[in-house]
């Protein structure tokens, strides 16, 4: 494990500019993606140099995002996700020089977001809203017919996974955002009037936090409850829209909101682009690693299952319309 890690560790370092794979830009985003866009900001506050390469091939495909260097890469659906990857690893880990005893709260604030502001934003995403949002950032580039059966059984997770049903839909509700309200309000103490949520530098859990409050307020509509939340809070907003110009500037004057060039494959890949067009340069063709193979095995399987899936709910709902399907999508909470 510690020769693995050293590995990791001295390609990181080897690598000039790293590489992340992002899902598009969107919303004056440079991805908006709510899952993709906490990375970029780590990396920014950690002032890696990378470049943004974007992906379009696997819109619902958990290993995204991920970063690429040397011949590593951190997956999203590993080690607990990209940022605590490359904190296990001891490559970039921007906790490292706070104290001791701010751990607790650190882990304790960490966990909130990462439960109860998650639950809340993924309930308005995919259950609240209507399908624009959610189309802009996954399913655009998809034939109709695709793009909405899977927001369909992206739905359809999203209630299982927070445990919606027809019977407890107005409970659950309520608590999901009685707890996002809970937790806006004990951020904003935590915050303060300081530069970052624990004193003068920032940490992992600023990154997340602020890929959140940043998807909230630049990506849900103005009616989002959520939204109108958090707006309740000036040091939080403010807090957003200060570091929103400290670490993502220099994608607004480069066009990064709507110039990206997405790939066509969700396969890591290596090369660079210039400044931050996302453009990815060509590469010359050589040898597969291990870590790639795997990765194609695994692609395989995905686009098998995806196909599967289809033909299953093509055989449950056949002979439905159009307006039968969107019937389906406008029932709030299925048991």
């Amino acid at each position: 494990m510690a020769s693995a890690a050293t590995t990791a560790a001295a390609e990181w370092e080897a690598e000039a500019r790293k590489v992340l794979v992002a899902r598009k830009p969107a919303f004056g985003l440079p991805t908006a993606c709510p899952t993709c866009l906490p990375v970029l900001l780590y990396l920014r506050m950690a002032q890696v140099p990378f470049d943004i390469h974007v992906d379009t091939a696997f819109p619902d495909a958990d290993h995204i995002p991920y970063v690429e260097f040397g011949e590593c890469v951190a997956f999203n659906n590993e080690k607990g996700g990209v940022i605590e990857h490359l904190k296990e690893e001891k490559i970039v880990d921007l906790t490292s020089n706070l104290p001791s005893d701010s751990y607790p709260d650190l882990l304790s604030t960490k966990a909130m977001v990462s439960t109860w502001l998650a639950d809340a934003l993924q309930y308005e995403l995919w259950v609240v809203t209507d399908r624009s949002v959610a189309q802009d950032i996954y399913f655009s580039d998809l034939s109709w017919p695709i793009g909405k059966i899977l927001h369909w059984k992206k739905t359809r997770d999203v209630k299982q996974l927070l445990g919606i049903t027809k019977l407890n839909a107005a409970e659950r509700e309520d608590e999901i955002y009685r707890k996002a309200n809970a937790a806006y309000d004990a951020l904003s103490m935590r915050l303060g009037d300081q530069a970052f949520l624990f004193g003068n530098s920032s940490t992992d859990v600023d990154a997340v936090f602020l890929g959140h409050v940043l998807f909230v307020l630049n990506a849900l509509p103005g009616t989002s409850t959520l939204r109108s939340y958090l707006q309740n809070y000036d040091n939080l907003v403010n807090f957003a829209e200060r570091m929103k110009v400290q670490l993502l500037a220099v994608d607004s004057s480069s066009g990064g909101s709507g110039s990206s060039a997405p790939s066509s494959s969700s396969m890591p890949r290596k090369g660079t682009s210039s400044g931050q067009s996302f453009k990815p340069k060509p590469r010359a063709k050589k040898e597969r690693t291990e870590e790639e193979k795997k990765f194609r095995r695994r692609t395989k399987y995905f686009l098998a299952t995806q196909l599967v899936a289809v033909l299953v709910f093509l055989s449950i709902m056949g002979g439905v319309d159009s307006p039968e399907l969107d019937d389906e999508y406008d029932v709030e909470y299925e048991d």
